[in-house]
C-alpha cells in the first residue's frame, strides 16, 4: 500500500463529519413517529422488514444484524434515502473506514476493499465514484483470490 494512502483519516479540513449511520436513523426516529419509519423499513428484494423496536438500537449504535444488506436496503426504503448513502454510512461506521478519506496520485496503487460475498462491481456504485473522484476510475474489482470480477 502507498505510503500516501490515508485509509481511515480523519475527514480533510473543510469536509465536515463523515456520516454515520446511527446519526442517520437517530434524526429520522426524532423527526417521526417508529412505526411510519417501520412500516416502510421493508426489503424490495426479500420482503423482510425492521421492526420498530430495532430503529432505537441501530440509533444508539447497539446490537443489531449488522452487515446484512436486506437491513441496509430496508433501512434506505424505510427512510427515503438513497440506499448507497445508507451503505457508506454503514461502512463509516462498522468499520471506521471512509473510502472518501482515500488520497493518492501514484500509478500502481492497489485498493483494498471489504465487500460482501457475491457482490458485483455493479452493487458498489459509491466505490466506483470515489475512484473516478481519485482519478482511479480504470481499476478492475477483484475478489480476494484475485479471479477478475468485472470491472
Amino acid at each position: 500500500m502507498p505510503s500516501d494512502a490515508a485509509i481511515g483519516a480523519p475527514a480533510a479540513e473543510g469536509d465536515g463529519p463523515a456520516e454515520l449511520l446511527r446519526d442517520i436513523v437517530q434524526a429520522a426516529i426524532q423527526a417521526e413517529p417508529l412505526r411510519e419509519i417501520a412500516a416502510r423499513a421493508v426489503d424490495p428484494e426479500t420482503g423482510r422488514g425492521i421492526p420498530h423496536t430495532t430503529l432505537p438500537k441501530i440509533a444508539k449504535g447497539e446490537g443489531y444484524r449488522r452487515g446484512e444488506p436486506w437491513l441496509l436496503r430496508a433501512l434506505a426504503a424505510g427512510l427515503n434515502i438513497d440506499r448507497a448513502r445508507i451503505q457508506l454510512a454503514a461502512s463509516r461506521e462498522w468499520t471506521e473506514l471512509d473510502v472518501a478519506t482515500l488520497k493518492t496520485n501514484k500509478p500502481g496503487t492497489t485498493v483494498v476493499v471489504a465487500y460482501a460475498e457475491g457482490t458485483s462491481p455493479s452493487d458498489l456504485p459509491v466505490l466506483q465514484e470515489r475512484l473516478k473522484e481519485l482519478g482511479l476510475g480504470d481499476l478492475r474489482i477483484l475478489p480476494a483470490e484475485g479471479r477478475d470480477a468485472g470491472s
